[in-house]
């Protein structure tokens, strides 16, 4: 190697490595002060309410969904629940992912339409998005014929399908800007 490719290889790792460590200064400012530290193991009673009899309640409000009117959406179970006023639950159901879901967190609506067709080429109304995954639209919709089948895992589709009147009740309640909380 020359001299002067050899000087413009250090100043490239020089400034690679400046750029490096800017960057992991930036991501430990930012960080939660306790991340990476032990959590307390939480009670089951705190996590997973539980029905009279002792079993636990599928349709229970998931501990940590946040505060406030919000939308919760539970990937793991497929359910959905429309939080009101004081913490209330004013409807909960089950619901059929597409084939795209969203990382768990907090998001607000940010667009909705009375009525599209899918990307599943399905008519569908009362769509509510609240983010967008890799390019694909996320929300929630029903299908117009009523329908709510598992999507086809060949296509990426970010419609999280309720049924007509579960569609209908999240139009009414989730209008622009409402959070919406998805917890794994």
């Amino acid at each position: 190697m020359t001299r002067s490719s050899t000087g413009i290889v250090t100043a490239l790792t020089a400034g690679a490595l400046a750029a490096v460590g800017f960057l992991a200064y930036q991501a430990s400012a930012n960080s939660p002060a306790d991340l990476g530290r032990p959590k307390a193991a939480a009670s089951p009673s705190a996590t997973a309410p539980r029905s009279p009899d002792g079993r636990t309640d599928p349709a229970a409000l998931p501990a940590q969904s946040g505060v406030g009117e919000r939308v919760v959406y539970a990937l793991g179970a497929d359910r959905v629940w429309l939080v009101g006023e004081n913490a209330k639950t004013q409807r909960t159901f089950q619901v059929t992912p597409g084939t795209v879901e969203p990382a768990a967190g907090t998001y607000a609506v940010t667009s909705r339409s009375g009525s599209v067709t899918g990307t599943d080429g399905v008519p569908i109304e009362h769509v509510v998005r609240f983010t967008n995954t890799g390019g694909v639209a996320v929300g929630f919709s029903a299908a117009v014929d009523g329908s709510t089948p598992s999507p086809d895992p060949s296509k990426q589709t970010g419609g999280i399908r309720e049924t007509r009147a579960d569609g209908a009740a999240m139009w009414e309640f989730a209008t622009f800007g409402r959070k919406v909380v998805v917890v794994p």
